[in-house]
């Protein structure tokens, strides 16, 4: 017994590191030879393994997003009779469609009569067009004359309909006549068209989010018709078309930005 322990503190100090390291787990240990050699022995330095965490890069997360996000192109006849695609499809398009002829009445740079029409004025008997209750003329390209004496009751809501419709528009009254001065084309009035235009998107995408939950809400009562994984499909339909709707949008938006800043 004696013998033995002067054997073991023969063994150099290096070599009991190395044993040492070796009851440890292997993602705790990292070995390093080091250059030399002493009493014919390879020497071994332990070092403690340091964790590392490699984060995926901007590339990566961009491809594992694209190959996860597999598109779904269902037939529309096969699943008629649980919902109608088309349907939603059609609704989908006509926010599209109302938020670009809002567009082009509303968000241009130089204003025209017609984009007071669909100016909405609150009155005694609900809401109603301002062409509807007021004769709207060009007197000048400066200057937009709305003639209230038909409805002259309407003239205070038409101004404040006029004043509050984000066009920044200053109307003036003459009795039942309400003059309407024409914005100098600024660099503050292209920004001011341009915030109008992303604020006419946001409220179309909020109608099209009705449109997307509506669907889904028809889809759920008609979970009995089908199997879940053909539900989870048409999901995924619904979703997918109104991702391509908001991607519209803002092609949309993007085009219009560039024309009203020039």
């Amino acid at each position: 017994m004696a013998l033995g322990l002067r054997c073991f503190r023969l063994v150099p100090p290096a070599f009991c590191n190395s044993l040492t390291a070796l009851t440890r787990p292997v993602s705790e240990v990292k070995l390093k030879t080091v250059s030399g050699r002493q009493n014919d022995h390879g020497q071994y330095v332990t070092y403690p393994a340091v964790p590392i965490r490699h984060f995926a890069t901007k590339k990566a997360k961009a491809k594992g997003k694209g190959q996860s996000q597999t598109r779904v192109n269902l037939n529309t006849a096969l699943v008629e009779d649980i919902i109608s695609l088309e349907e939603v499809d059609e609704e989908m398009k006509s926010v599209v469609e109302a938020l670009k002829d809002n567009f082009n009445k509303t968000v241009n740079i130089r204003t025209s009569p017609g984009s007071l029409d669909h100016i909405t004025v609150v009155t005694a008997d609900g809401k109603l067009a301002l062409n509807q209750i007021g004769q709207i003329s060009m007197k000048s390209p400066q200057l937009i004359l709305v003639n209230m004496a038909s409805f002259p009751e309407c003239t205070a809501a038409a101004i404040k309909a006029i004043r509050e419709s984000g066009m920044n528009l200053n109307p003036e009254v003459e009795g039942t006549l309400i003059r309407v001065p024409i914005p100098k084309v600024t660099r503050e009035h292209r920004e001011m068209l341009v915030k109008l235009a992303k604020q006419n998107t946001n409220k179309a995408k909020d109608s099209l989010r009705k449109v997307r939950t509506n669907a889904m809400n028809k889809l759920k009562k008609s979970k009995d018709k089908a199997s879940e994984d053909t539900i989870r499909l048409i999901e995924k339909q619904i979703s997918q078309m109104a991702d391509d709707t908001v991607a519209e949008m803002d092609r949309h938006l993007a085009v219009k930005t560039k024309e009203l800043l020039g």
